[in-house]
This record gives structure tokens, C-alpha cells and sequence, in this order.
């Protein structure tokens, strides 16, 4: 009965979901051209995936590459288009991003539709995605998100599922580790974690055998700077409007800031990025009350502090935390709601950002220096808030209950006003 009550709301979300990404492939396929922006969004798949799937089809991974940067998971990732037959690795490309994304809203609908849960959750991922514009479609980021998605949706019925799931994204782009952080203590807790521990350890020993070079991206991590959409990258902003020698250049695959003052902002960065380490690890050792909705509000703080904290705040970056607050939404007792709204108004500037002005944000203008305080302030605001909530809820301190009338009280009125007047000290 459920189900067939929520059947009209599902059909809405289908219907908004195939629109959005009719409109998502409308625009992947006029990539480049105005308005969108400069250069072309799809132009790292056609040219760096694609490069990267022919050195993976030798059995390697691209050693000394510096633009390669990710765990070994992403090889598998970057390798799936190539298998599919009878398409070229761009349009497979794309058919499985979308594949991803469906897969997503469908355990976001699931998990919707169970007693005491919500279909917020899988609303805001049909509806705000969209707002990045075609740059889903051509980062392998969905895929990641589908992960930790997956991983939260299960932790609490299946541990042990939910921790394979986790070390899975977790060995193609680290963060999905975080999905465990929130899990509750106990038998919950030595499942998961035991089990991401299991699969993460045989599939790096798998990687170690079947391919050459596996851990040479460990190398290329230290040489990343301070990218311009980063909260540093707006400090160094406004400091080359001031005159300050520091200069936008292209580096590591990105756009970087170089000059004296940027090795400081990085240095920076990485000491706001342990501060945010020890804050989540105070948490979990001072929490004592885990909810239904923990696992996931705790995965969305963390994911925000560490995105905020970064040298590197890319603009898929927003789909990770589209994905962690559309879990939140899932559930009826989260205390995400508002960081959720936040990360959304942070996907709609983002787009702003890149790609539509982000010749202004290279270039360093008012406008671009401005669209970027308004997207990291509204992202560090949402952190901040995600935070404080997750420790209020979880750590806090509890209220005092009020005292219980007596049962005499409760059965007289009379007696009851006598109780009320007597506790709030009235003669």
C-alpha cells in the first residue's frame, strides 16, 4: 500500500529524471561552443581517458605521467569504456556515466520508499545534478559517488557489504573511505571495516600482479599546487588583484596559482586539511548517540571538511557531495537539511564558475574572483554547519528531562495544576 501511495512520486521523478539528462546530453553535445564557456568540458575524456585506456590495455598504469594521480580503482574505471563493443570510448564513456547516475537514483528511490524514510533524498539527485551542466557526463565522478552511495544504503543491513563498497571507491578516488567514518560501534563498525580492510588489501595485491606500476601515482600527489577554484585560490586571487606577484598557470592537469606566496597557501591548506582530521577523529571518539541517519550526516560533514580544506576544489568535486546529500535527505531524522540546500546553491555558482566564466576566473576579474568567494563561502558554510550539527546530535550534551507528574497528578486535573504550579515555584 506504500508503495502504490508513493507510485504517482516515483513516476514524477522518473519523468524529471530523463528530462534533466536529455538536457544534460544536449549540452555534452554542443560542448565548446558559446555560451558554455571556454575550451570543452569532454575534451579529458577524448584525450587524456582515452590516452590513459591504451596504456592500461598493455597491462601498466601511466608511469611517469604527471597528470595521473589516482589509486589503482581508477583503472578499472577508466578501462570499462574499451570493453564495451561497438562504440567509441566517448560515447561508451557516456552510457556509463548515465548508467551510474540511473543507478543512483534508483537506491536513492529504493531507500525512499522504505517506513520512516524519505524521497527527498532522490529528488535532490535528479533535480540538482543537472545544475553542473554536461560536466557529470565527462568526469568518471558519478561512478565514484555511485560507490559511497551504495555503501551507505547498505552499511546498516549489510556491513559488510557497505564496507566493500567503500573500499571499492576508496582505491579509484580515496574519499568513499569516509562513508564508513559514521558507522556505529559494534558489530556494525568490525564488519565494515573489516571487510573494506579484506577487499581493499586483495585488490591492490591483485593490481601489484596483474599490472606494472600500480603505485606510481603516490609519486605525482607532492607536485600539486594551489588550483584557482580552491579556498586558497581565492585568497591568491584577490592577492594578484592587489599587485602581488603571483601569476595563474597550467599545471598537473589544472590551473594553478605559482608565485613566492603560494607555497605558504598550500602549506596552509595542508594544515587546515589535519585540523579537519582531528576534529572528525574528537568526534568519533566523544560520540555516543548513533541514529539511523549518523552514517550518512557523518560521511557529508567529513567529505565537506576535506573539500574545503583542499589545494584542489574541482567543480566535480560537487557531485561527490550532490551524492552524500542526497543520502542525508533519505532519512526522515538527519540534521543535514540545511548544508544540503547549501551544497546545492554551491552546484548552481560552481557552473557559473566553470565552464561558463571561466575565462574570468583565470583572468583573475572581479567577476571571477567574486563567483569564487560566493561558491567556497557558501561550501564553507555548509561544512561549518554540517559539523555542528553532527556534533550537537551526536556528542552534545542531552537536555535534562522534565520531571514526570506523579500518577495522582496525571489522573486529576486538579491535582495536575497543583503539580505544575508547585515545580514553577507559584504558591
Amino acid at each position: 500500500m506504500r508503495s502504490r501511495s508513493r507510485l504517482p512520486a516515483l513516476c514524477a521523478l522518473a519523468c524529471a529524471w530523463l528530462a534533466g539528462r536529455a538536457l544534460t546530453l544536449w549540452l555534452l553535445s554542443r560542448d565548446g561552443r558559446a555560451p558554455l564557456g571556454v575550451g570543452g568540458v569532454a575534451r579529458e575524456v577524448h584525450a587524456l581517458y582515452a590516452r590513459w585506456y591504451e596504456t592500461l590495455a598493455t597491462g601498466a598504469f601511466p608511469a611517469g605521467d604527471p597528470l595521473w594521480q589516482y589509486p589503482p580503482g581508477a583503472g578499472a574505471v577508466l578501462a570499462a569504456p574499451g570493453l564495451l563493443p561497438g562504440l567509441t570510448y566517448f560515447r561508451a564513456f557516456v552510457l556509463l556515466a548515465l548508467a551510474a547516475d540511473a543507478a543512483v537514483a534508483v537506491a536513492l528511490a529504493r531507500a525512499g520508499t522504505r517506513t520512516g524514510r524519505s524521497l527527498r533524498g532522490a529528488a535532490l539527485w535528479t533535480g540538482a545534478l543537472p545544475l553542473l551542466l554536461h560536466i557529470p557526463l565527462a568526469r568518471y565522478d558519478v561512478q565514484v559517488t555511485a560507490l559511497a552511495v551504495f555503501s551507505l544504503l547498505t552499511l546498516e543491513r549489510f556491513p559488510r557489504t557497505g564496507g566493500a563498497f567503500a573500499a571499492l571507491g576508496a582505491l579509484v578516488k580515496v574519499w568513499p573511505a569516509l562513508a564508513l567514518l559514521g558507522a556505529p560501534p559494534g558489530r556494525v563498525t568490525r564488519r565494515s571495516w573489516g571487510a573494506a580492510a579484506v577487499t581493499a588489501g586483495g585488490l591492490l595485491a591483485a593490481a601489484t600482479v596483474l599490472f606494472r606500476d600500480p603505485f606510481d601515482f603516490l609519486r605525482q600527489q607532492g607536485g600539486r599546487g594551489v588550483q584557482i577554484e580552491s579556498l586558497g585560490g581565492t585568497v591568491l586571487a584577490f592577492a594578484h588583484r592587489a599587485g602581488l606577484p603571483v601569476r595563474v598557470d597550467y599545471r598537473y592537469g589544472a590551473m594553478e596559482f605559482t608565485g613566492p606566496y603560494v607555497p605558504g597557501v598550500a602549506t596552509a591548506s595542508l594544515a587546515l586539511t589535519a585540523g579537519a582530521f582531528a576534529a572528525l577523529l574528537l568526534w568519533r571518539l566523544r560520540a555516543r548517540r548513533f541514529g539511523a541517519a549518523t552514517p550518512y550526516d557523518a560521511a557529508l560533514a567529513a567529505v565537506l571538511l576535506f573539500t574545503v580544506t583542499s589545494r584542489v576544489i574541482s567543480p566535480q568535486y560537487l557531485v561527490w557531495l550532490l551524492g552524500l546529500a542526497a543520502v542525508c535527505l533519505t532519512s526522515r531524522h538527519t540534521g543535514q537539511r540545511a548544508p544540503a540546500a547549501l551544497v546545492t546553491a554551491a552546484a548552481a555558482v560552481s557552473s557559473l564558475a566553470y565552464p561558463l566564466l571561466y575565462e574570468d576566473v583565470m583572468a583573475c576579474t572581479w567577476t571571477g574572483c567574486l563567483l569564487m568567494v560566493a561558491r567556497n563561502g557558501l561550501l564553507v558554510a555548509a561544512a561549518a554547519l554540517a559539523l555542528r550539527r553532527l556534533w550537537r546530535s551526536t556528542a552534545g550534551e542531552r537536555l535534562p528531562a522534565r520531571p514526570r507528574p506523579p500518577a495522582s497528578a496525571r489522573a486529576f486535573p486538579d491535582a495536575r495544576r497543583h503539580h505544575q504550579e508547585t515545580q514553577n515555584g507559584v504558591k
